[in-house]
Order: structure tokens, then C-alpha cells, then sequence
């Protein structure tokens, strides 16, 4: 079977050993499975958030702060009902959900293993660019989407991402994403219980790109609807980002810009978080 999951449309045959761009193998791989406290506030709550840590991604961002296990294989191979069980022993140990992250490259046999329900939500963390055929086949077993918008910039995209289409695939996913969930719903502990929160972090020295995408968010949703989280973790790795971090009066302007747009419902990060210690260790934790 050709994999056609993602809007690359490698085409290859993964169960015949080839690899796409993502070099993901036909079972998903898990490089750590534990509670996660440093999602937003609405997700980790106060007994963190179950994550799931997948290796393999479909976008090639030089800044990624995950790349231990984005630009290689790392981990251990689990079939559907691996996951299932997986995914019941996060919910037993008290998490508030099931954060699903970077798991596009296998959203079939995530699919399978989400047919029996975990009991409490399940997250979908992603890039932002996805195929809305495929987000369907996840249709009723995701009640929160938390995608990433990177860029309104397609010309950015390509350069620090690799993907040449990124806005305009991002943009269609998103919708069929709130498509899915309707608006935003959480419970009496304010913890989101379904809707999509959509991530965008700002990039040094491309604030331009930062305001389209809050104008696109703007104009997209009522307000409420969604939830935005404008983030400033960007961290300089050497591989080709911007080098250095975001500054004080960049970060500042951008933020003005959001609440000149009337953007109130979300989270906008400290400058403080563009810390290391805010990347787990991708040792195999939780995984059996």
C-alpha cells in the first residue's frame, strides 16, 4: 500500500521497508510515553498531560527542538493493540489525557488502536500539516486538536521547513479540525475537555510572518471559538534558524499586535520558557 498520508504524497510502500521523507516505519514508533506538566495550562492541568512521543515527522523545521527524534527513528515499534494498552496505562496513572504528538505518520494504526476509547481525551499534537482526508479517518476518536500555525509565509516555510505549501494545507486542516470538535468546551476545572488550540511561535527577526498568521486567526474564528497559544520558546540550534533569541521588544510588539486584534482567548508565553529544560527525554520512558 502506497502511503499517501500526509501532503507530501511520498507514495511509497512502507511495508516493503521503504521510507518517505518522515523515514517512518509501517508500525508507529515510541521514543517516551510519561506524563508531560509543560503543555498549556488548559491541557497539563495539575496532573500533566499523558504524552506520547512518536519519531518521524513530515516537516523538516531547522529549529525543532524535538529533532532527537524528528529527523531519526528512535524508540520501540508498537502495533494497535501496543498502543491501546499503552494508552490505558497513561490513563491509570492519573494524567488528564492522551497527548498524541507527531503521530501523522501513523494516523492509520493510531485510528485502530483509538477504536476502544481510553476514557479520557485524547489529544492530536501536531505541525499543522496534515491532509483533512486523513484527519477524517481520526474523526470521533479525537476531541482535542492542538496544531501548530507556523507561517502565513509559504516563502519562510520552504526555507526553514522544507514545505512549499505549508499556509495554505495548515489553513485547510485546521478548518476540518474545528470542523470536527465544534467550539471549544471545558470543564469545571477548566481543563479543555474538546476543541482545537491552535500553537503559533514566533520566530526572531520574522515578525511580519507572526502578524499575518494572528490576522489569519482573527479573521477565521469567532471569537472563543478557538484558542490561540502565541509562543516564544524558539531556541537557536546551529542548523540554519534564525541565531539568536527572540527579544524583549519583539516579543512585545507581537503581543501588543494580538490584543490590538482583539485576540483574548488563550495563552501568550513568558520569554522565560526558551529553556532546554523544557524538552524531555526521549530514553524509552514508558515504553513496554
Amino acid at each position: 500500500m502506497k502511503c499517501m498520508l500526509c501532503p507530501r504524497l511520498c507514495g511509497v510502500d512502507r511495508q516493503a521497508g521503504e521510507t518517505g521523507f518522515c523515514g517512518a516505519p509501517p508500525l508507529p514508533v515510541v521514543a517516551r510515553a510519561a506524563r508531560h506538566d509543560w503543555e498549556e495550562p488548559c491541557i497539563s492541568g495539575s496532573r500533566g498531560s499523558g504524552a506520547v512521543f512518536f519519531s518521524g515527522c513530515n516537516l523538516g523545521c531547522v529549529y525543532c527542538q524535538n529533532r532527537e527524534i524528528s529527523r531519526s527513528i528512535k524508540g520501540k515499534q508498537l502495533d494497535a493493540a501496543q498502543l491501546r494498552a499503552l494508552f490505558a496505562r497513561l490513563r491509570d496513572s492519573g494524567v488528564h489525557n492522551i497527548n498524541l504528538v507527531t503521530g501523522t505518520p501513523y494516523a492509520d494504526v493510531i485510528a485502530q488502536a483509538l477504536e476502544v476509547p481510553p476514557g479520557i481525551p485524547v489529544v492530536w499534537n501536531s505541525g499543522g500539516y496534515e491532509r483533512p482526508e486523513t484527519l477524517r479517518m481520526l474523526e470521533g476518536k479525537i476531541d482535542i486538536y492542538l496544531p501548530d500555525m507556523k507561517y502565513a509565509d509559504d516563502g519562510l516555510a520552504r526555507r526553514l521547513s522544507g514545505v512549499a505549501d505549508y499556509f495554505g494545507t495548515a489553513d485547510a486542516a485546521i478548518r476540518e479540525m474545528r470542523r470536527q470538535t465544534g467550539p471549544c468546551l471545558f470543564d469545571e476545572d477548566g481543563l479543555l475537555t474538546r476543541g482545537v488550540l491552535v500553537r503559533h511561535l514566533v520566530l526572531p527577526g520574522h515578525l511580519a510572518n507572526s502578524k499575518d498568521v494572528l490576522e489569519w486567526f482573527a479573521d477565521m474564528f469567532p471569537k472563543g471559538d478557538v484558542l490561540l497559544s502565541l509562543m516564544a520558546q524558539y531556541t537557536p540550534n546551529g542548523s540554519g534558524g534564525p541565531e539568536r533569541r527572540l527579544r524583549e521588544e519583539e516579543w512585545r510588539e507581537v503581543a501588543d499586535y494580538l490584543y490590538m486584534l482583539g485576540i483574548r482567548s488563550g495563552y501568550v508565553q513568558e520569554l522565560s520558557s526558551a529553556e532546554g529544560e523544557y524538552v524531555p527525554s526521549f530514553d524509552g520512558t514508558g515504553v513496554e
